[in-house]
């Protein structure tokens, strides 16, 4: 009896979808999304508006107080957790050599790394959501004051009120992170469920912040699926669903406002004849996504958003080109979902995710690990920046679009526009890589640089 993936054989995928094949090849490739709509038709559909990512942000800000006084890393950007936004000629430079091509327009790194507390792109969604979780909770007990200062968050009678509180999570890692040493830091019992993709110095950092980990020899899904088992039904529990969190994703998206005013202060335009290019990595999708969808409020149709996977993990991709998000997974076509970029190694994207953005990011790429090995070796040896796999993965976008025609020509990209155009690559994790096992990467890269 033939095996339905989704309602159709195979075969029939295959045949309707051409480029499942090198999917399934796992080797690197490019798709551009056929039904990107225009912002103002397509944002609508999202479900979630500006004034959502405006109460995100004024969140955000009255818990910037209590940041700063209980993480020393915040207190220089008084309590607001945000990453530089760094030009880095060299290495488009590098790029442009490894390429063979012409790269014009500039290209940034937008340091997630380097984000204080958890050090990655899950700080801005992950500590969102839990702080808010602990207001709402707090606000019903009637144990604080919206109208004062937040630092009343760290008196020690809120810390005891949420430790009769638990959260859990399912995490390939950086997720986990952002929410156990948040969690922990409010007094929450925090529960991270891991699967077997995770670092073992990311399950070791959260044993020391007390965080309870639950390791799982299967993959992401499964642990994202036993944590939601365990707390489903206890009114004390939250789970933060990485898959179906609207707070997860608007967390991410205010990272848009924030770049948006970056780009002011560099007197960077961005308009019709000034595009910016966005290369965001792509997991399960949350972070992405969020950060998209804030883009696109803010920039409309002069931005263009595209997601970059693993060539073993290419859930995003999938989900989108078959239009059945989260009904596929990789693990259905044969994809292995093994990858030395172990935040990316998702085998089925968040059809939350998929189906509001569906319209409004420009294509996915694929990237084998040589490549990303290859990448944070060139952002070391070229800008002195050190990343982790996952976060490499953006870095070849600029060649990505620049090498299609059609795909520019289709949006009305000329060369003169494409001159004056700028190119962002988020970093999305990296900075709390034990310095030993970062060696190790960099090291890796070099040799398949042939310079080591």
């Amino acid at each position: 009896m033939t095996r339905l993936i989704a309602g159709k054989s195979l075969h029939a995928w295959q045949r309707d979808l051409p480029l499942l094949r090198t999917l399934q090849d796992m080797k690197e490739t490019s798709w551009f999304n056929p039904a990107l709509q225009p912002a103002a038709q397509a944002l609508p559909a999202v479900g979630l508006t500006v004034a959502d990512i405006d109460d995100a942000a004024d969140r955000l800000r009255r818990f910037a107080p209590y940041l700063a006084q209980v993480f020393a890393t915040t207190r220089a950007s008084g309590g607001i957790i945000e990453s530089p936004l760094v030009a880095v000629p060299a290495m488009q430079g590098l790029l442009a050599q490894a390429q063979g091509l012409d790269l014009p327009g500039q290209l940034w790194v937008k340091r997630d790394s380097a984000l204080p507390i958890s050090g990655s792109i899950k700080a801005r969604g992950g500590i969102y959501e839990v702080l808010q979780h602990a207001e709402a909770l707090a606000l019903a007990a009637g144990l604080i004051d919206p109208n004062e200062d937040y630092r009343q968050f760290a008196a020690p009678r809120l810390r005891t009120f949420f430790g009769r509180h638990k959260i859990a999570v399912g995490s390939t890692g950086n997720l986990g992170l952002s929410i156990g040493i948040m969690g922990a830091q409010l007094g929450f019992e925090v529960s991270v469920h891991m699967s077997s993709d995770a670092r073992p110095w990311k399950k070791e950092r959260l044993r020391r912040h007390g965080v309870r980990v639950v390791e799982h020899a299967s993959d992401y899904s499964a642990a994202v699926a036993r944590g939601r088992a365990e707390t489903a039904g206890d009114p004390m529990s939250h789970f933060v669903d990485d898959e179906k969190s609207p707070s997860l994703f608007l967390g991410y998206a205010v990272a848009a406002r924030r770049l948006a005013g970056q780009l002011q202060a560099l007197d960077v335009r961005v308009d019709a004849e000034h595009p910016l290019f966005v290369y965001l990595p792509c997991g399960v999708g949350g972070g992405p996504g969020g950060v998209a969808f804030g883009l696109k409020t803010v920039f409309g149709d002069a931005v263009h958003c595209w997601f970059a996977e693993p060539t073993h993990a290419p859930c995003m991709l999938l989900g989108l080109a078959t239009g059945r998000h989260d009904d596929v997974s990789v693990q259905d076509f044969g994809i292995d979902n093994r990858t030395a970029a172990d935040g990316l190694a998702v085998g089925r994207a968040s059809g939350f995710v998929g189906r509001r953005m569906q319209h409004l990011i420009d294509g996915c790429f694929t990237v084998d690990d040589d490549t990303l090995f290859r990448s944070l070796s060139m952002l070391h040896d070229s800008e002195a920046i050190d990343v982790e796999p996952s976060a490499a993965a953006g870095l070849p976008g600029p060649a990505r679009v620049l090498a299609d025609a059609a795909y520019r020509q289709g949006l009305g990209l000329s060369d003169p526009r494409m001159a004056r155009a700028t190119h962002i690559v988020w970093a999305t994790g990296g900075s709390m890589v034990p310095a030993e096992e970062m060696a190790r990467y960099i090291d890796r890269g070099a040799a398949l640089r042939g310079g080591g």
